[in-house]
């Protein structure tokens, strides 16, 4: 779990500190020394004892402690951090023999206490030693209630499985009796999966409609959700000023309805300079604004009620061509006009290394926490369908701190989805992308997952899932384990009802389709279920037969 809230006295250390000496600070400055040239001092507020770096000349100038790490354990960290004044990023890192690793960061607060939290692994097992850091050398630096636990991996699956079992999974109870209310024993029971819950898929782009081998492949696939790769976006749409051509987005948004698959819209807008249309350079003020705005109803209006989502304003975290052309509230204003111009659809800020780099200081969860604020805080925008896109670029992944950003994030209560999720080549590939995907599936938060391998002849823009002929590659192999592990491919359970006429299952989230047979009775009844969360301990059917 994760606090969002500044405190006035910290919680007590996660794990009791775990493998941390002297976690609350109880000891005095036992187990802790100076890092850098700061001056350390332990002091007391109000019963609550803490250590406090000051005297700063340099960003790692702070607090140290020592200890040792191992290749083979995945270890969660926390810890309470405060500056003396105003408010100052601060992030938690280990010195290790081969190189500086990130944990995590906090925009850090004066007056109260604020919650790091992190994790990591090492790639070698050695020495290592824990210190704080903040550009901000005027600020001092107070920690306290700091925790570094090790699981073993066996541990780590076991939380995953323990979570799927909870939070995707219900326990589904069938009786089945007479007409007169009896329990009817032995009766064979058949459950067929229809259609998974869960929304999980992968993106596409305009060489699937003119590609037969390419439709086969992605149809014959449980992917229930898709992304366009570059077809609605804006330098795609209208390359010269008015000259629409929604031509590629028509055909693909067809396709999808054909197929029943859901679309997200991406994006609407993209902030990142790089990649905007060359004409809109030319335009300044009103002329922009307008522009802006004839876009985002475009787009919105042709396509409302065909997608579930918007990409609004896409990496606004890292860039700001917008905000540069429209001033600081650009950002907010395009939400505002967005839930105007399709209250149906959610609207979601996208972005990368919030969980994928703990050292990406722009897109930190805090940051991204803050920009979330920043735009359901602008005036008309409080009722807004909000919701966080993690894209997911990943080159070697941090599971830990996977897990404690999106424990961190969950704290905004907006749905948060996998936005395009892919892993740089290497031979680590398939692996790296099993390891990110039980991970993020298994997170209680998670609503859904889009894997970035739209296929080009000429390759996908970092992973693709098969060659040019659409056989599995590593990486599709991974792909198709985990959809049917995750239930989402057509799943089945059968059995015969017991003395009591009760038959019970854990199923997997999503429509199903229901048969009863028994010799005495004169035909099958059949009838459809949908497996849904809910709070109760498990979810009741109560079928009467007619002999």
């Amino acid at each position: 779990s994760s606090c969002l809230q500044c405190l006035v006295k910290p919680h007590k250390p996660q794990y009791r500190g775990g493998i941390i000496v002297n976690p609350e600070l109880n000891l005095g400055v036992k187990g802790w020394s100076t890092f850098g040239n700061a001056k350390i001092q332990h002091r007391e507020s109000e019963g609550n004892k803490f250590i406090v770096a000051h005297s700063r000349n340099q960003p790692h100038d702070s607090i140290s402690q020592k200890t040792y790490l191992q290749r083979s354990k995945l270890y969660t960290f926390s810890a309470w951090i405060q500056v003396s004044s105003s408010s100052a990023p601060v992030s938690a890192i280990f010195k290790t023999s081969s190189g500086f690793v990130h944990v995590g960061a906090i925009v850090a607060e004066s007056g109260c206490w604020s919650m790091l939290k992190g994790g990591l692994t090492v790639n070698a097992s050695g020495p290592a030693e824990l210190y704080f850091e903040s550009e901000n050398t005027s600020v001092e630096i107070f920690v306290d209630s700091i925790s570094l636990q090790p699981f073993t991996r066996k541990q780590w699956n076991s939380h995953q499985q323990q979570s799927i079992e909870k939070v995707r999974k219900t326990n589904v109870r069938i009786q089945a009796v007479t007409e007169q209310g009896n329990p009817l024993e032995n009766a064979t029971i058949i459950i067929q999966q229809k259609a998974p819950g869960f929304p999980f898929g992968v993106a596409i782009n305009k060489n699937i409609l003119t590609n037969t081998a390419y439709q086969n492949w992605f149809t014959s696939k449980p992917f229930k959700v898709t992304t366009f790769e570059d077809e609605m976006k804006w330098y795609t749409t209208e390359p010269s000023p008015g000259q629409e051509d929604y031509s590629a987005a028509d055909a693909l948004v067809q396709f999808a309805k054909q197929h029943q698959i859901a679309v997200r819209g991406h994006n609407v807008f993209w902030e990142d300079p790089h990649y905007q249309a060359g004409w809109l350079n030319s335009l300044s003020g009103q002329q922009f604004s307008d522009a802006a705005n004839k876009r985002l109803n475009s787009i919105m209006g042709r396509y409302k009620g065909q997608v579930i989502a918007w990409d609004v304003s896409n990496e606004n975290l890292h860039f700001n061509f917008f905000e540069s052309k429209m001033g600081a509230t650009a950002s907010a204003e395009f939400y505002n006009w967005a839930s105007k111009a399709d209250d149906t659809a959610t609207l979601f800020l996208n972005d990368y290394n919030t969980i994928e780099e703990s050292g990406d200081k722009d897109s930190i969860p805090a940051k991204y926490l803050q920009k979330l604020r920043d735009i359901q805080g602008f005036p008309g925008n409080s009722n807004a369908k909000m919701a966080i896109g993690l894209e997911s670029h990943f080159q070697t992944p941090n599971i830990p701190y996977i897990r404690s950003s999106i424990d961190t994030l969950a704290g905004a209560n907006v749905p948060i989805w996998i936005t395009e999720l892919d892993v740089g080549s290497g031979p680590n590939q398939a692996s790296y992308l099993e390891q990110i995907l039980r991970e993020v599936h298994s997170h209680p938060k998670i609503q859904g997952i889009v894997i970035w391998a739209a296929w080009k002849p000429s390759g996908c823009y970092r992973m693709c899932l098969t060659d040019n002929n659409f056989k599995n590659l590593p990486t599709g192999d991974v792909v198709d384990k985990l959809t049917s592990e995750f239930g989402l491919t057509s799943g089945l359970a059968s059995g015969t009802t017991n003395a009591n006429g009760f038959f019970e299952a854990s199923l997997f989230h999503g429509d199903y389709e229901v048969k009863i047979t028994h010799p005495l009775v004169d035909s099958p009844f059949v009838r459809g279920l949908n497996v849904a969360p809910t709070t109760e301990s498990q979810q009741q059917l109560h079928v009467q037969l007619h002999a």
